[in-house]
């Protein structure tokens, strides 16, 4: 992997991580479905008006935006708001590597091999230890969390399948996330109207506080724009298997963040299952060190 594409990784999932306890404190004021819908919307617009549609079918880009938007952050907002501590959300929500990898054997020709394997077994026992610790009433939060990693899983198949020639436009990548988050806007502002109510939109619409948009505005930009952008471009230039499970980093960011900011406790088993994925992630990096490079030209 070339160094500017392991430090676009860094960056990505630094963002990401970061963006967790953003996501909290936006979830302490507005509703899940309400928060998605304000997220995805200004990520779309004015973006819109200037990124050109992406040259592929629309059905794929409505697909993508359907399972990377619509359905991850509705259940992932929402299994947060019922209780999902904030750190642990960022951690379990990385069980979409795992998936990621095993839809990939399903339905491509990418096999991991015998060190990956054991990496996703190191990481997702450290997933085991964090879920089997979890404080009492999060169950339901766990299950959302858990849909919402599943359906990150499912948009990583689908971007993996864009046709190869958009790959030679250098905006493809971040028109693909814009009009995605354009599509994933139109279902979850049916679901916040028909679940929390076209009052309770409207008020968060019309009343967020200047903070509050600020907020909306990091998880709508750097973290979906700049960091969905980039994801969507080392997933289509190098095997879901070697990407995917850069994202086990994000929980050591999340988890971090959220003692710094939020003053969430530390514990053995916390700081146990995050060495245990990040020694799952060492594995499956070091298991591509000496493979061929990937056929497509780096961009």
């Amino acid at each position: 992997m070339k160094p500017l594409h392991l430090a676009a990784a860094l960056l990505m999932i630094t963002l990401w991580g970061f963006n967790f306890v953003v996501m909290r404190l936006g979830l302490d004021e507005i509703p899940p479905l309400t928060l998605s819908v304000l997220r995805f919307s200004l990520a779309a617009f004015p973006a819109l008006l200037v990124v050109p549609r992406p040259k592929v079918r629309w059905q794929l880009v409505a697909a993508y935006g359907l399972f990377a938007f619509t359905v991850q952050f509705s259940l992932l907002f929402s299994g947060m708001a019922a209780g999902m501590p904030t750190g642990l959300a960022s951690l379990v929500i990385q069980v979409q590597a795992f998936f990621t990898i095993g839809l990939t054997m399903l339905l491509t020709h990418e096999r991991p091999r015998a060190t990956q394997a054991a990496g996703a077994l190191l990481a997702g026992s450290g997933v085991l230890l964090v879920a089997l610790h979890l404080p009492p009433g999060t169950r339901l939060g766990l299950l959302l969390v858990v849909g919402a990693a599943m359906g990150w899983a499912v948009a990583n198949v689908i971007v993996k399948r864009i046709p190869a020639a958009a790959d030679g436009d250098p905006r493809a990548p971040l028109s693909i996330v814009v009009w995605a988050c354009a599509f994933a806007s139109l279902p979850l502002l049916v679901a916040a109207l028909v679940f929390e109510g076209p009052a309770t939109v409207w008020r968060a619409a019309t009343h967020a506080t200047v903070n509050q948009w600020i907020g909306i505005a990091f998880q709508a930009w750097p973290t979906t724009l700049l960091a969905f952008a980039l994801w969507a471009w080392l997933l289509r230039m190098y095997p879901a298997a070697l990407i995917a499970p850069f994202t086990l980093l994000v929980p050591v960011v999340g988890m971090t963040s959220a003692v710094v900011f939020l003053g969430e406790a530390v514990t053995w088993w916390k700081l146990a299952g995050a060495a245990l994925v990040l020694g799952g992630l060492a594995l499956n990096v070091l298991a591509f060190r000496q493979r061929p490079a990937p056929s497509r030209p780096a961009q």
